[in-house]
């Protein structure tokens, strides 16, 4: 309906009231509890503050009818508790710098948005006396004496009671309840020499959750200990310490193997000067750290922490203290990046403990798959065995073989059974080396470990002075559509650079003239069709690095040993030699493992002989 001018001016002018406190409360109870996780961090933190070595959390229903926080800190005097729960009341800070904050707490609005939205009673004891004060939907009662040993005790029961309307927005009590113990673990590894125990008292039964006793020794001890607690014995055994800063930045923590991954972002822990964060800058970085080693499916396993200066990161970008924002993000950013790289690098050639231990557990009757499997390009026979000297640094003659043979290998008499991947002693199906070591077996995918060696080779020409290039005696022409083709010839200049010269050979055909001499004899148009798709994956948002990088991967998968062409001794031991000097050889340019590594006790077990 359209109003005429005389209705209009007969529509009131609204009218500006101030709200009252409870209504204000509830306000900032949305921002600062969004879930009883929510509550749960907000209480926990507040006693890490207050200085507490054991911490006690008690959930009933996933937190909503119950969530109980016992702590041995310092406590809050008799005469603070209602000053406590005032908005905007704090002991953290005295309002004169929000650039130096050195406690999780700081805002004064947790404990009385939680009064405003539940039934919130808090019993405390500092000094002599303790006592104890509720607070029922923003309406607080008289403070009482109470008994208590030490500490403080909060209750907060029927939480959103007084705004029934958010009850619809949590989720099952299952779901928060996981919600609740992903807080206390993060907390947790952000707290190693804290004590935190975590317990389910639904239906009147108590069952505990998550446990762990407070580390001792040096932070690094402390901290490796409790992150082995934390996140299991497997992502100890893969994981690799971190230790590098850069302009008043300190990063610490631990990063896992490119082969011990995740089918989605869940084990991905950050932290700020002590805080846990969900910062996406941070989540980025990590991101990049692993995008030359792992698919883009695949999520990598984390624990950072990044110390600074307070002054050089705001933690004042929203309630619920989540995100950060530093001053110079690049310089961050450049440090987690770098630090994790040279992490993985110094790994060389390890693998996932895990991997093996998924191969014993493979070994079991499986189904045939149903429909057709997807082949990669790299998967497929080579169209030619024959590689030159400039392809392979271990090359000697190759000679066309059937395959679905074991190859055997005669003894070496070098000592390499005592290197780490040990000897090699059989070629089995022309693609995978059985290789002998002292300890047990080692199993290499010889075609995705010579793909990361060509690219890793390929890497260091190109940093070093461009990638060589040999001309094609009679140019290639390839066939495209004319986007691709425009696709590929914006970048030609770059892939000048990468040993590989196209140029227009009108409407959507290009000529290669030119391929990088380390591939040795390739197909030109695969080659073609390979780059196309990494420019495609990598879109113009891609930084020139990366879209470099994902282009020299794709041309590693032409310059590797295929599938079906067998291999003599010296090439599968010099292959073993190359890997073991080569950084990130573990795995290949897709983030799959390149060997698997069987100790005699898995042997044995497989025989029933343990």
């Amino acid at each position: 309906m359209t109003l005429t001018a005389p209705q209009m001016r007969d529509v009131q002018r609204p009218v500006i009231r101030q709200l009252d406190e409870a209504a204000i409360n509830r306000i900032a109870a949305g921002e600062v509890v969004e879930r009883p996780a929510s509550a749960v961090k907000e209480l926990v933190e507040n006693s890490i503050d207050a200085g507490a070595t054991r911490i006690e959390v008690t959930i009933a229903d996933g937190g909503k009818t119950l969530i109980r926080v016992v702590d041995d800190g310092c406590g809050i005097a008799a005469d603070d508790l209602p000053l406590a729960l005032s908005r905007h009341a704090t002991s953290k800070i005295d309002g004169t710098d929000l650039l130096n904050i050195h406690s999780f707490g700081f805002r004064g609005e947790a404990l009385p948005s939680l009064g405003a939205v539940g039934r919130l009673t808090i019993t405390s004891r500092s000094g002599a006396g303790a006592a104890t004060v509720q607070v029922t939907g923003g309406r607080m009662g008289p403070v009482t004496p109470a008994a208590l040993t030490k500490g403080t005790q909060v209750d907060l029961a029927d939480l959103f009671f007084a705004t029934p309307a958010r009850l619809k927005f949590l989720r099952t009590d299952r779901a928060e309840t996981q919600a609740v113990v992903d807080v206390v673990r993060r907390l947790a590894m952000a707290e190693p020499f804290v004590t935190f125990v975590l317990r389910d008292a639904t239906g009147g039964d108590s069952r505990t959750l998550f446990r762990a006793d407070g580390e001792t020794g040096d932070l690094f001890d402390a901290l490796r200990g409790r992150l082995r607690m934390v996140l299991g014995r497997d992502f100890n055994d893969n994981a690799l310490p971190l230790d590098a800063e850069r302009e008043g930045f300190h990063l610490t923590g631990a990063a896992a193997l490119p082969t011990y991954s995740k089918g989605a972002a869940v084990a991905q822990y950050l932290n700020v000067n002590g805080r846990p964060v969900r910062d996406r800058m941070l989540l980025g970085a990590l991101r990049a750290a692993y995008m030359d080693v792992m698919s883009r499916d695949r999520h990598p396993v984390a624990c950072l922490f990044v110390d600074c200066d307070p002054t050089l990161v705001d933690v004042n970008v929203h309630p619920a203290k989540s995100e950060v924002r530093f001053r110079d993000p690049a310089v961050v950013r450049g440090l987690i990046v770098s630090g994790i790289r040279h992490a993985l690098a110094g790994a060389g050639h390890r693998s996932a403990t895990t991997v093996g231990h998924a191969v014993l557990g493979a070994m079991t009757p499986q189904a045939a798959p149903q429909g057709p499997a997807r082949v990669y390009q790299m998967d497929r026979p080579s169209v030619s065995p024959r590689f030159t000297a400039a392809s392979m640094t271990f090359q000697s003659g190759f000679a066309e073989q059937p395959s679905a043979r074991i190859e055997p290998v005669a003894e070496d008499q070098g000592g390499a059974e005592r290197l780490p991947l040990g000897a090699a002693r059989a070629q089995l199906h022309e693609n995978y080396i059985l290789s002998q070591t002292a300890e047990g077996l080692v199993i290499v995918d010889a075609h995705a470990a010579h793909e990361r060696l060509v690219y890793e080779r390929l890497k260091a020409q190109m940093a070093d002075k461009g990638v060589p290039a040999q001309a094609l005696l009679i140019p290639e022409i390839v066939d495209l559509t004319p986007a691709e083709a425009d696709q590929l010839l914006a970048v030609a200049e770059d892939l000048a650079g990468l040993g590989l010269s196209i140029e227009p050979f009108g409407g959507g055909a290009i000529a290669v003239r030119e391929t990088p001499a380390i591939l040795g004899t390739v197909d030109a148009k695969r080659l073609i069709l390979d780059v196309l798709d990494a420019l495609q994956d990598g879109g113009d948002t891609a930084p020139l690095r990366a879209r470099i990088d994902a282009i020299l991967s794709r041309m590693a998968c032409h310059g590797s040993v295929r599938t079906g062409r067998r291999m003599s001794g010296p090439e599968m031991n010099a292959l073993l030699r190359e890997m073991e000097a080569t950084p990130l050889s573990g795995q290949c340019n897709h983030g799959r493992p390149t060997s698997v590594t069987l100790s005699m006790t898995d042997i044995e077990r497989l025989f029933g002989r343990t």
